[in-house]
């Protein structure tokens, strides 16, 4: 309790008295899965990044789930200048899901779980006006999942043989769009 309370104090401090951005994905939207985030100066060419993915959708077809929810803090190298040009940062976040996997798209499995992401960024931030900024980027890394294998036919019981929780790991692009940016301050 103590360190998230620490935590938002150090957020709420960085915040008023630096460069803020608020961010929306304008290319996750047009498939229904938003992505917001805020942005923030913490050193001469470095900022801190926090955005949440989720998709609501039960499923595309009525019959593959896919709902997840992503948290991303990202620390943001900026080679020229703040919140303008070429940037890399380097994130690890939570995901929850209830999915299926990409190696499962043709089956009637899915698997529903949790797990973290480790990995880089690369951006480009175009400046538009003084006040909004266009954020193109990619990103991806190591995924570990840990979940329960269930099927989506109706057929009972789980078809993984793991006692608790399944475990995965895969090397995956899991980011990408254009952030609409709004300075704050």
């Amino acid at each position: 309790m103590k360190k998230t309370i620490v935590f938002l104090l150090l957020l709420v401090v960085t915040t008023s008295f630096s460069q803020t951005y608020i961010k929306f994905n304008g290319a996750s939207a047009l498939v229904g899965v938003p992505n917001i985030g805020v942005e923030t100066s913490i050193g001469k060419k470095l900022t801190f990044s926090f955005d949440v993915m989720a998709s609501f959708w039960k499923s595309f077809d009525g019959h593959h789930p896919m709902q997840f929810y992503t948290f991303t803090p990202e620390v943001r190298y900026h080679f020229k200048e703040k919140y303008n040009g070429w940037y890399v940062g380097g994130h690890a976040g939570p995901d929850i899901f209830k999915i299926q996997k990409w190696n499962y798209w043709n089956t009637n499995k899915y698997e529903d779980g949790f797990g973290y992401r480790i990995g880089v960024t690369v951006g480009y931030n175009f400046k538009i006006t003084e006040k909004i900024n266009l954020d193109a980027f990619v990103g991806g890394g190591w995924h570990q999942g840990f979940y329960k294998g269930f099927y989506n036919d109706g057929t009972p019981g789980r078809y993984d043989k793991a006692e608790n929780w399944n475990k995965s790991g895969e090397w995956l692009p899991y980011r990408g769009g254009v952030m609409i940016s709004y300075k704050l301050n």
